[in-house]
Parts: C-alpha cells; structure tokens; sequence
C-alpha cells in the first residue's frame, strides 16, 4: 500500500506540478497542499483521471490557527473505490479569503461547505445556498473558531409565558469557582508526594 501511495504523490506532482505546493505521506497517507486558485482544478483532475478516480468527497474541515497570517486550514478527505486510495487536500485560507466553491464538481460538497462557513466562518463563491445549517438563523459567530466564547454569546430557551422561544444574552449561572490547589487524593489512604495539598491553602 504504501508504494502505491508514494506512486500517486509521485504522479499528482508531475502532471499536477503548478496545483502542488506540497506533499507529505504519514502513517500510510498522502496529503497535497494546493493554493485557492489551483483548488478547483486539482479537485477535478483528482475526480477525472483515469488513474485517480477520486470519486468520493468524504468529508471537507477546517482547523482554525488564530497566530497565522493564513488563519484557517481548509481540509478536503477524497476517496477512490476504484483504486482503493484516499488523499487529504489541504489549502491555507486568510480570514477575508473567498474560497471557490466545488459544488459543481462534487455535489455533495453543498452541505459540507455550508458547515464550514457555519462553523468558521468561510465564505465559498459559487455556492449555490451559502447559508447556516448546523446552527440558528439569528446566531451570532462561529463556534468553532478559537476565539469563540466556551459559552456562546446567546442563550436560547422557550418561555412558557411568552410561549415562543426566546433568546437572550448569556449569563452565568454560578460564578466561576475558586479553586485552592487542592489535591485530587485528598481523602485517599494514601498520598503521593507532590500530591498532598500546600499548607497555605489548608488554612
């Protein structure tokens, strides 16, 4: 398997040199790094060939790096039945980049990019329904990027008085506790050194 993964990597940068940044194979996988402009390109070729047939989208993500002048990672998981091979497609996107959607090449991709710009905010040209689908209407944010709030900005409930849902700034229900250091044994017969509790925080 893994000369058959090496062979692919070897093929996808010659007859895919200018949409190759980089490749890297890991634990038996092959990961390609293109850029925005080659994305919709490479996506096609990796479908169309006939010694790729990357028939299958399985999945597109994104991982958010906040200190990065690129900020997110745009992440696309391909599968071929035919060859029995998957490849990871990766693309660094800035927080203002318009990624091009691949709809038109894998339909299945609507409701994947939908998640993404839901949970991170990205935006795909292209789109046919760019809109949110995990998440309510009047959300606010992005939940899975870094800076997002643990607990959210908005609080949603229904109200049996009103009798609709309502929604209403977040507030916490106890404050944050204080901790002391205790340790985690504290009761066990028997405490590790290290773990015992310091004596300025017993009194």
């Amino acid at each position: 398997m893994s000369e058959a993964v090496t062979e692919l990597a070897e093929q996808l940068e010659l007859r895919m040199a200018d949409a190759v940044v980089d490749r890297v194979i890991a634990f038996g996988e092959l990961t390609v790094t293109t850029t925005l402009t080659e994305l919709p390109k490479l996506v096609r070729f990796l479908q169309t060939d006939e010694s790729m047939r990357f028939s299958t989208l399985v999945d597109i993500t994104a991982v958010d790096y906040p200190g990065r002048r690129k900020r997110f990672e745009l992440v696309y998981h391909f599968l071929s039945m035919y060859r029995n091979h998957r490849i990871r497609v990766k693309v660094a996107v800035e927080e203002a980049d318009i990624v091009p959607s691949i709809t038109d090449i894998h339909p299945s991709a609507n409701w994947f990019e939908r998640e993404v710009f839901d949970m991170f905010g990205i935006l795909f040209s292209g789109h046919p329904d760019l809109r949110r689908i995990l998440t309510d209407y009047g959300f606010r944010g992005h939940p899975l990027r870094k800076d997002f709030p643990t607990t959210g900005y908005t609080e949603v409930r229904y109200d049996e008085v009103l009798k609709r849902v309502v929604y209403e700034p977040v507030q916490l229900v106890q404050e944050y506790r204080q901790f002391d250091f205790m340790s985690p044994w504290e009761g066990a017969e028997y405490i590790l050194p290290g773990d015992e509790k310091p004596k300025e925080a017993a009194k």
